[in-house]
């Protein structure tokens, strides 16, 4: 068993609950954690049995491209296409952050943590 990591990935996207955030979109960062068994990629020095990174960055990517209006949805939404690529994979912890949230005051980013 072990964790396929991707962190610090940043994207330019339009998510946000007011329909100006939606209009004029932000700087988001996503952070994932996936728990699979890689054990047979370890031994056999094969792509094919692990999680591809290049693939889960682009599910992600492809999220990032929708508009929603929750980070609870965009995490949900990872979760959602890491599982149907990888339906083996045992557990996924996804964190997405949004900077300089529209919060009234000085904050560098807002941030949610979801499990799967």
């Amino acid at each position: 068993m072990g964790l396929v990591s991707l962190e610090g990935m940043e994207f330019f996207a339009h998510h946000g609950f007011y329909d100006e955030e939606q209009k004029v979109g932000n700087k988001f960062g996503v952070d994932i954690h996936i728990k699979t068994n890689f054990d047979d990629a370890a031994v056999q020095d094969k792509l094919q049995k692990t999680v591809n990174y290049e693939i889960i960055y682009q599910i992600v990517a492809e999220i990032m491209k929708q508009k929603h209006r929750l980070l609870e949805h965009v995490g949900y939404a990872i979760i959602q296409g890491v599982r149907l690529e990888y339906p083996s994979v045992e557990h996924i912890q996804v964190l997405v952050s949004k900077f300089n949230p529209p919060v009234g005051g000085i904050c560098f980013r807002s941030k949610i943590t979801i499990e799967g």
